[in-house]
C-alpha cells in the first residue's frame, strides 16, 4: 500500500524550499527566490506556511541598513522531509 504524502510538502514550491534548505545551513530570501523562480509574494506565503508548521525557522535581520530574511530547516522539518522522501519512494517500489 502507498504511504500518505505530507500535504504541506506536496506543494512544488514548498518542496523546492525544503530541498534547498536540506543542503544548506541557512539561505537568504533572495537566494531562495532566485533558485525557485517564485515571485516574492508567493514565496513569502509558502515560507510562512512552512514556518507555522515548525518546518523552518525564519530570522529577520539587517545587512547594513537593508532587511535580510534568513531561513533554516528545523529538526521537525528535517524529519518531515525525510518521511516525505521515504513515502514517495513507496510509490516507486512496485512489485512485479
Amino acid at each position: 500500500m502507498f504511504k500518505p504524502l505530507d500535504p504541506l510538502l506536496h506543494s512544488e514550491l514548498r518542496l523546492a524550499v525544503m530541498s534547498l534548505l536540506i543542503s544548506a545551513e541557512e539561505a537568504e530570501f533572495p537566494y531562495i527566490k532566485e533558485q525557485t523562480g517564485a515571485t516574492a509574494g508567493n514565496l513569502s506565503v509558502q515560507i510562512d506556511k512552512l514556518s507555522a508548521a515548525g518546518y523552518i525557522d525564519v530570522e529577520k535581520t539587517f545587512k547594513g541598513k537593508r532587511p535580510c530574511t534568513l531561513c533554516r530547516m528545523t529538526p521537525v522539518g528535517l524529519k518531515a522531509f525525510q518521511n516525505y522522501v521515504e513515502a514517495l519512494k513507496s510509490y516507486f517500489d512496485i512489485k512485479k
